[in-house]
Formats: C-alpha cells, structure tokens, sequence
C-alpha cells in the first residue's frame, strides 16, 4: 500500500511545481529561480511539520513527505540554476540564490517543526 500512497502525493506534487515554475517564468521571465525557490521553501514547511508532528501516522509520512515533498521541491533544478548563473558569471545572484534557499529553507522546516511539535 505504501508505494501507492507515495503515488497519490507525487500525483498532487508534481503539477503543482510545474505550476509554479510557469508562474514564475510568466512573472518574471525565462531563466526565473523563484518558482524552484519557492517549491523547495513550501516543501521544507510541509515536511518539517509533518517531521515535528511525533504521532504522525506512516502512511501520512509516505504520502506527504515522500509523495507530495518529493516531487514539490527540487534540487537538481536549483543545482541546474546555479551552474547557469554561475555560466552567465552572475556570481551575486549565485550567492544570493543559495542564502535565500538556506535561510529560508531552513526557517520554513523549523517554524513547520515547531509548529508540528504542537499537534
């Protein structure tokens, strides 16, 4: 059963990033890194909560962390940006994509781990 709910989550996840990705370009242009900054920041909260909420059932982890996190966020897309900026000798825009992914990555997983920690 387990795959299956890892399916169901990949079913939801997936377009959803694909949808943001186009938002993104549509907004702001070809080359745009906010979509996949803003999926891997949407990811890191959901499976943050999900991670603090100690009596999370495991079909849920499945489904959400492994399924829905999974197919959301995306570092190979954000590894393939910085080689293009990185290409194009954006160096600042390098080092800011990475802060921003970092910080607020890592703020998102721990304001959803506390937040989970509660339920």
């Amino acid at each position: 059963m387990t795959p299956w709910l890892v399916v169901a989550g990949a079913l939801a996840g997936a377009p959803l990033r694909l949808l943001a990705e186009r938002v993104a370009v549509a907004r702001r242009g070809a080359g745009s890194v906010l979509g996949t900054l803003a999926v891997n920041v949407a990811g890191s909260a959901v499976l943050g909560a999900l991670l603090g909420w100690a009596a999370a059932p495991a079909w849920l982890v499945a489904l959400l962390g492994t399924g829905f996190c999974g197919t959301l966020t995306t570092f190979s897309t954000f590894g393939a940006d910085l080689v293009r900026l990185g290409e194009q000798r954006r160096w600042r825009a390098v080092l800011g994509y990475v802060a921003a992914t970092l910080a607020l990555g890592l703020g998102a997983a721990a304001g959803g781990f506390a937040l989970g920690s509660v339920l």
